[in-house]
This record gives C-alpha cells, sequence and structure tokens, in this order.
C-alpha cells in the first residue's frame, strides 16, 4: 500500500473530483459518511454520549458531517467549535449550516475561554486538525488535547490525530491527541510509523472514500507498507523433484569467546527459514556448544581460538556476517581484509556494521545490494546523530543510495531503504525487543538469499515473518517472555499463517500495541 505525502493527498482529491465530476462538499459527504458508518457499525444506536470536536477547515467540516449522521441515526451528542483562526474553509460553513439547521448549535471554544469536561463513559471525535497542519498548536489547544487525553473517553481521531504533522517536518511536535483508533482517508499517514509520532496512535484504518485509481496508481511514492498481501506474491512454493542442494548454503560467520549463543540463534533462523545446508565458522571455543546444541549445523573453525582471526573463502555460499564477533583489532583486520574480497551480496549485522562504522573508509568493499541490519544504536554509529524522525528518514534514504546497499533499520516498524525508497513493515510487536532477536533476524534473510530470492525481496520478506513469527509466539508467551528462541519456534507458523484466513492478515487496520 503506497504512502500518499501531503501534496500527493491533495492531488489525489482534485483529480477525484475533477475526474468524477464531484465537488468539494460531495468529496467531503462521502469521506465523513464512512466515517460515520465505521462508528455506527460498531455502536449499533448505543446511547453513549459522544463529544464531537471540529476545527474550523477542512477536518471540522467531516466531523460536523459525522455530527448530521449520528444526529439523525438518534445519538446523544455535543458539538464543539474549536476556533483558532479567523478563517473558516467553505464546506465546513456549509456543513455547519446544514447541522444548524437540524436545530443543533455547537458550542464554541476560544482562547481564554473554559474549556468542557470529557466524559469518561462517552466517546471524543478528534476532527479538530487534518492534513493541513503546519505549525504548532497554540498553548490553550494543548491544553484540550491534554484533557481529552486525560480522560478514559475513548478517542476516535479523523484522518489523523489533531497536533499530528502528517509527514515529518524540521519542527518539534509540542502536543498531540492521543487516539485509540484513526479514521484516515485514502492512505496511511507516514507519521504513524515514526516513533516521536507513532505512539499517538493505538489503531488505524484506511477507509477507501474512492480515490481516482489510476492517479493511486501511477503516483511514484517514497514510502510504502509492505505487508501480508506483497509476502504472498514474493513467496517461492516448493516443487517435488527438489533437494537440498536445490534451496542453497549458508555459512553464518560469527561468534567470540561468551557470545557464540549469537551464531546458534541466526544458523537456527537460517535453517527454519528454508535454507538447504547451514554452515557456521566461529572461534574453536564455538565448536563444542554449536556442534552439541545444533546438530543439523555444520561447523568450520577458525584459527582463533576465543575469536575470529581469519575467514573462509566464501563464493560459495549466501553469507550473514558479524553477530558476537567483537571489534578487537585481529578481528576487524581480517574481516575487512577480506570484506574486500567478497563479489556476492551479504548480510551484515551487528559487530560487522560496528568495524565499519570504526573504519568509514572500508564502507566502498561492500558488495553492491548487501543488506545491512542496524539496530539504531549501530545505524547512529554508522551515520552520525540525528535531530528528529525526518532527519534520520533522510540519512538512511542518502546511505542506502551512497552505497549502493539494502538498509534494514530496525526498529518497532522497521524500514527497508533501498535506491532511496523506504518500505514499512507491519508485523511485529514491543515482545520482540528482546536480546538475540537481531541474530534472528539477519539468519532469516540469509536464509531467503540461500534459496534464490533477490535481495530486496530477501529483506522484506525477512522481516515481514519475522515480525509475524513474534506475532503467533506473543499469544503463548506475552510480551515479557518473549524470546529469541520462540521467534525461531513460530517461523514455520509464520509461514503457514501467509495462506490461512487471508482476510485476517489485512494491512487496513494496524495495532501498534
Amino acid at each position: 500500500m503506497k504512502i500518499l505525502n501531503r501534496e500527493q493527498m491533495y492531488q489525489a482529491d482534485a483529480l477525484t473530483m475533477q475526474r468524477q465530476k464531484i465537488s468539494s462538499t460531495q468529496l467531503m459527504e462521502r469521506a465523513a459518511t464512512l466515517a460515520f458508518q465505521w462508528l455506527h457499525e460498531r455502536l449499533q444506536g448505543s446511547p453513549v454520549p459522544i463529544q464531537i470536536f471540529c476545527g474550523i477547515g477542512n477536518n471540522g467540516g467531516d466531523g460536523l458531517v459525522m455530527a448530521r449522521h449520528l444526529l439523525e441515526h438518534g445519538y446523544h451528542i455535543e458539538v464543539y467549535l474549536v476556533d483558532y483562526a479567523p478563517t473558516r474553509s467553505d464546506d465546513f460553513l456549509l456543513n455547519l449550516q446544514a447541522l444548524k439547521d437540524r436545530k443543533h448549535w455547537p458550542h464554541t471554544l476560544e482562547k481564554g475561554k473554559e474549556l468542557p469536561d470529557i466524559d469518561p463513559e462517552g466517546i471524543v471525535v478528534d476532527a479538530i486538525f487534518g492534513i493541513g497542519l503546519s505549525r504548532a498548536p497554540e498553548p490553550w489547544l494543548c491544553e484540550l488535547f491534554e484533557k481529552i487525553n486525560a480522560s478514559r473517553a475513548f478517542t476516535l481521531s479523523i484522518d489523523l490525530p489533531s497536533g499530528m504533522y502528517p509527514e515529518p517536518i524540521n519542527q518539534a511536535v509540542p502536543c498531540m491527541i492521543q487516539a485509540r483508533h484513526v479514521l484516515t482517508f485514502g492512505s496511511p499517514k507516514l507519521s504513524f510509523f515514526l516513533p516521536e509520532s507513532g505512539g499517538a496512535v493505538a489503531e488505524w484504518t484506511v477507509l477507501d472514500i474512492g480515490l481516482d485509481r489510476e492517479y493511486l496508481r501511477e503516483v511514484p511514492v517514497s514510502f510504502e507498507l509492505w505487508g501480508t498481501g506483497q509476502a504472498r506474491q514474493v513467496y517461492r512454493p516448493r516443487h517435488k523433484f527438489t533437494h537440498k542442494g536445490t534451496f542453497g548454503h549458508v555459512l553464518i560467520a560469527g561468534g567470540s569467546f561468551g557470545k557464540i549463543g549469537a551464531v546458534h540463534l541466526a544458523a537456527s533462523a537460517a535453517l527454519r527459514t528454508g535454507a538447504g545446508l547451514v554452515t557456521a565458522w566461529v572461534p574453536e571455543c564455538g565448536v563444542l556448544p554449536l556442534q552439541t546444541g545444533l546438530p543439523e549445523l555444520m561447523v568450520q573453525v577458525s584459527r582463533g581460538k576465543k575469536q575470529l582471526t581469519d575467514f573462509p573463502e566464501a563464493n560459495r555460499y549466501s553469507l550473514g556476517v558479524g553477530m558476537g564477533i567483537g571489534t578487537s583489532r585481529d578481528t576487524s583486520r581480517a574481516f575487512l581484509s577480506w570484506l574486500s574480497e567478497l563479489e556476492r551480496p551479504l548480510v551484515l549485522d551487528a559487530d560487522a556494521l560496528n568495524i565499519l562504522s570504526n573504519h568509514p573508509g572500508s564502507f566502498s568493499s561492500i558488495p553492491k545490494n548487501s543488506i545491512l541490519t542496524p539496530h539504531p544504536g549501530e545505524f547512529r554509529r554508522l551515520v552520525g546523530v540525528w535531530r528528529n524522525d525526518y532527519e534520520k528518514l533522510e540519512k538512511a534514504k542518502a546511505f542506502s543510495r551512497k552505497h549502493a546497499c539494502i538498509l534494514v533499520l530496525k526498529g518497532a516498524h522497521t524500514l527497508v531503504f533501498q535506491g532511496g525508497k523506504g518500505y514499512i513493515n507491519v508485523t511485529g510487536n514491543p515482545g520482540m525487543a528482546t536480546a538475540g532477536s537481531g541474530d534472528v533476524l539477519s539468519g532469516m534473510i540469509t536464509g531467503l538469499l540461500a534459496q534464490g530470492y533477490a535481495p530486496l525481496e530477501a529483506a522484506l520478506f525477512g522481516v515481514h515473518l519475522h515480525g509475524r513469527a513474534g506475532d503467533l509466539a506473543l499469544s503463548e508467551t506475552g510480551y515479557e517472555g518473549l524470546t529469541a528462541g520462540a521467534l525461531i519456534a513460530h517461523i514455520g507458523k509464520a509461514f503457514i499463517d501467509l495462506f490461512r484466513n487471508p482476510e485476517s492478515n489485512s494491512e487496513e487496520t494496524k495495532e501498534e500495541d
């Protein structure tokens, strides 16, 4: 699913009105009616009190349309006009008059006026600011947002939570509505998936408001959601007359004294993801634990006893490198020399990234289309600090372009970058913030590379399966009990889940947890 930016949403609206020969008022009626229907289907006429807060632009107009429909269906509503500017949009004024024509007169909220009480047993509809917001809300508006947030009311935001910018900008976010659910029009907004703003969105649903299909199909975007539908399309079914050699040979090079477990996790994940053969290249101290703990694994031994001091001839393998190797002088020297001789794409994780950070002149040695999998700390060491999410995204795009690599930026919504374009993963949960989770991901991606998936496909599919395995494990372990081992145990179930109850895996709604 494409993520349109603000200007593209405006263009989509304009083309839709032009090609479908409808007015902006009719498009607003269509969108807000869908929002009303979403709420009505869930309430079924329940007498719950509903407080609707409307700005004085088009987002407020959406709220007024909802208010009119709710009133006509017998709901108990109170409407508040949040008067933050002297100008009103034409569609807002039209729908305000339509509500007054039905003998319902809204309350006006303005600076210096007492704010209303929020019914903790009710529903708040937040239609104050939409995608047009480009400056920080005034302090009195922040007080209103805080009062709504402090209540126990169910808060439903229209298009996006008020106070949230629709896309990252170089400006602080002083306050936002904390929405239990967001009904967003046409396309999810990039800010839903970023740490600085995404916490304000517990759940979201995209409402299909009939935007022009040709425009949506052809418009180039900087970000896309990548979920179950896309995963099904890249999945490669297995045929009857195959053997283990058909599915490739993975080599996991990693480990040092006390950190052999990282290799065990990555190798196990590669096997569970379907690699035909997996070999570990480890220092001597890793042989016994790996041979006894993972009998499916083959082990080759470095000359080093407690750390890697050399690396193998590697042209016949799909490589995953870096987990647990440390950054000692001997290991770093051997790794950088070996990396400069490689030609095929490989997966670089953990200390392989830290070594590169310590030797930035060696970035040019990374084979084209290699997959780098940093967590935020490792990424900071690669590119330097960033002031906000916007700058982080720009640094990620620039890094992937400059080094012709695929960058897997791990987080609550892992982002995959190639050539300056970003793909946002929608699977996973906070329980996956646990030791070894990244080692599992690297092993999974390497296992997919071995099976012939293209590097970008391997990264995207691996990230999706990794998160889905975590989601499936969650029901058994809870957040706190979720371990890297549980992720590995659920990889097979994540594959099976791709084709089970397709309608239940829709990316239209996503809970942030």
